[in-house]
Formats: structure tokens, sequence, C-alpha cells
């Protein structure tokens, strides 16, 4: 009996740890030929002996448990950088069928202490990263589509956070780079499908090194307590990577264009946003005394902290 991802290749970001690894390590076992990424370099161990990358060690560990994987270090905020990871997978497999996008960095402060360079770093690299290498992918999906005449295998699984569906006040660059990461896969969604490409996004909840923190920062999210024996931990990438294996397989071909909230053995699809209510103006346009007529008693009615963000979805548990 075949695997599900047999046969295809798959690029995974920011795959050196946490979310990134066991996503990497789930396409492997599910059958898939795997282009791990990372930017971070080789270093030294506790001894000061020289060790390897962590993609390095992720793409050694696929291959010895029997899979396919090469490394790739760089950082795929920038453009060129994201060109060369495409081609060494193209390179590498003959093809490219599946791309993950998880790479990512945390620059936390409140809108008014936030520099403009801890703005603009997190921007560039979860938003920027993520059209990167899209768009090297998108290039390659549409010349294979064009040989073949036809549909192909193409698979886009990008990387949003409740912080952008809920805000999170002291993250006001990652919630808004998030955010526009759910832009970027709605419209890539209906760019791509006519060439066979499909495009979601997942909101994951995860303890990783990069987001040790954030659940102190977000009191509504339960920390989760420690696992029992033998359990394993609600917050673990384990949670998140198989529902990525099945986003990146043949039998998510009629999924495209949906967000999904991950973790702790539970999945939720979000809904759309839809129009609540609507106003027309008496005559060709309203004046600022029609508005204040219509909206002032509409928004008076509603709960006083309602609004688009949707903080609900900080409690959403298994059970």
């Amino acid at each position: 009996m075949s695997l599900p991802l047999e046969g295809l290749s798959a690029i995974v970001t920011g795959a050196g740890r946490g979310l990134g690894r066991a996503e990497a390590l789930e396409l492997a076992r599910l059958g898939a030929a795997v282009v791990v990424n990372d930017y971070g370099q080789p270093g030294r161990d506790g001894s000061g002996e020289a060790s390897a990358a962590p993609a390095e060690e992720v793409a050694e560990e696929i291959r010895a448990a029997g899979g396919q994987a090469v490394a790739h270090l760089g950082d795929i905020s920038d453009f060129e950088t994201a060109r060369a990871l495409v081609d060494l997978a193209t390179g590498t497999y003959g093809k490219l069928d599946i791309l993950v996008n998880n790479a990512g960095i945390l620059r936390d402060r409140m809108v008014f202490s936030m520099s403009e360079d801890e703005w603009d770093s997190v921007i560039r690299v979860h938003l920027k990263g993520h059209f990167n290498t899209t768009r090297f992918a998108s290039v390659h999906w549409r010349e294979r589509s064009k040989a073949a005449g036809g549909p192909v295998y193409g698979r886009v699984v990008n990387t949003s956070s409740e912080a952008f569906l809920a805000g999170s006040a002291g993250q006001p660059n990652y919630a808004a780079a998030k955010g526009g990461i759910v832009g970027l896969t709605t419209s890539t969604a209906l760019a791509l499908g006519r060439y066979g490409v499909t495009a979601n996004v997942i909101c994951p909840r995860a303890r990783t090194r990069m987001t040790e923190d954030v659940f102190a920062a977000i009191p509504a999210i339960e920390r989760g307590a420690e696992p029992a024996e033998g359990r394993l931990d609600p917050l673990a990438p384990e949670h998140v990577s198989p529902l990525v294996g099945y986003l990146a397989s043949p039998a998510a071909a009629g999924v495209t264009g949906q967000l999904l909230v991950v973790h702790g053995g539970m999945v939720a699809v979000v809904e759309r946003p839809r129009v609540a209510a609507k106003f027309d103006s008496a005559k060709d346009t309203f004046s600022y005394e029609e508005l204040d007529g219509l909206l002032s008693p509409y928004y008076a009615s509603r709960p006083p902290n309602e609004t688009f963000a949707s903080t609900e979805v900080l409690g959403l548990k298994r059970g």
C-alpha cells in the first residue's frame, strides 16, 4: 500500500525546530521527499565541537528513518534566496508539489513602543517570506500546467495565527503580518486554482521556542497543564503536523481558500466574514447626520466589546 505523499516533493520553511520540524517529519513519514529550510547556521555544541545547522539535523533525521531530504540554509525573506530554495527542490527532485510556509520571528511590543525595525523585520520574514516562496512555486506550477496542457499537482499550506483572528495588543506587527498571509492565501487559491493548485492557511497553537512567551502575553489562551506521563503535551507541534499532511495530500484536492485553527487534538474551520448589517442612503449619498441617525443606534444596541476581532477563538478546545 503506497503512502499518501509517495512520489511528491515538498518544501517546509523554518523547519529546523518547532512546528516546521514536526511538519517536515510528518510529510516525510507520509512519503514526501522534503527540502528542509531554516535560517539557522552551524554552531558549537556544549563541548565546543562544531554542530550541524538545525535544518541539516532534521534532514538527517528524515534520511535516518528511510526518507528523502536535503537541507537549505537561508532567509526566505530574501527574494533570491526563495528562488534558490525552489530551484533546489526542482533540481533535486525534478519538481515541486508541496509548499509549507512556516518560517517566522517575533518582535513583540505595544504599538506605541514599537520601533520601525521591529515592525519591518516581522512583516518582512512572515509576509514577504510567504510571498517570495509562493511567487517562485507558482511560476513552477504554471509552467508545468502549460506544458502538460492541464492541471498539475500543487499544494500551498500557509501559517497565520490566532493573533490575527482575535487581536493581540502586544503584537501589532505579528497580527498584521498574519492577517496579510490570510489575504495572500485566498488570493493565491483563486489565482492558481486553474492550474490544479490549492492554497490553505492554518492558525496553529503550539509551544515552541518562538512562542514560549506568547501564552503569557494573551491571557485568554489556556497555557495547558503539564502532560501526564506518556501523554502528548496539549500544545505540542505534533498536534498540528497531521493537518498539514492532510492539506498537502491528494485527499484534500477539494479543500482550498480555507482557514483552519488547530491545536491540542482539535481542528476548527473558520467561516469567512459575513455582512452583519447594511444601510442605504435616502438620497444620492450619506450625510453625517444621516449616518449618525443610522449607525449610532445600531452600535448602541450591540454588545459593547464586540468588534471584528474573533476573541472566542481563543477559547476553542477539544471536548
